[in-house]
């Protein structure tokens, strides 16, 4: 059961292509987003559709495979774990984030089917 803690999964599509940094020490990182979307019955029996969106991180070969592969609109499923974190603008605001950290990603647009694992 320690596998399960903190476990994300999720199947979605992208909202944009994934912005690329490159750190200093030539790890590259990939931040994009991605919604999903829930299909329900409501008290009347109408069917309503409900989109959640999903910021998300992802490193090294995963971020990689990211910045070459993946396009607005592109549906993929991603395994990871959420994180949260702070910073300070420069205005001193802080602002928490909460982001789930990618370490598989599964690509199901048929045309570019990639699988990205984590580094070992």
């Amino acid at each position: 059961m320690n596998a399960l803690r903190n476990s994300v999964r999720l199947i979605g599509h992208l909202g944009d292509i994934p912005k690329i940094k490159q750190l200093e020490s030539g790890k590259k990182i990939a931040n994009f987003s991605m919604a999903t979307n829930e299909t329900y019955l409501d008290s009347n029996g109408a069917r309503k559709s409900e989109t959640t969106w999903h910021k998300l991180v992802a490193y090294g070969t995963t971020a990689s495979i990211a910045e070459k592969y993946l396009q607005k609109g592109s549906e993929v499923a991603i395994e990871g774990k959420i994180t949260n974190r702070s910073y300070s603008d420069k205005n001193g605001e802080t602002h928490f984030v909460t982001e789930v950290v990618v370490n598989s990603l599964l690509m199901l647009d048929s045309k570019n089917r990639q699988q990205a694992e984590p580094e070992t």
